[in-house]
């Protein structure tokens, strides 16, 4: 579970739990959606706190394309998208 649980973290771990396989949200757009559109980075720490396998935060990427952090390691999230199919056809 994330280190806190404040309204922002809740709202942050709910969006992130709806992500369905394949797909990607940014840390902004997750920010966005939370109702704080310039708290991307704390959208970032907020999942780096979280070990619940349950919400994938391993489908939160950078505004760039790149993959950004994972909190089981980059290599990690990156074969978990590869698996999930989100990398088919690019």
């Amino acid at each position: 579970m994330a280190k806190e649980n404040t309204p922002f973290t809740g709202r942050v771990l709910s969006i992130v739990s709806k992500i369905k396989k394949g797909k990607v949200l940014t840390y902004k757009e997750v920010a966005i959606r939370a109702g704080s559109p310039g708290a991307y980075r704390a959208v970032g720490t907020v999942l780096s706190h979280n070990w619940n396998s349950v919400i994938p935060c391993h489908r939160v990427i950078k505004a760039n394309g790149s993959l950004g952090g994972y909190n089981r390691g980059a290599e990690e999230k990156e074969k978990i998208l590869r698996k999930e199919g989100y990398f088919a056809g690019r």
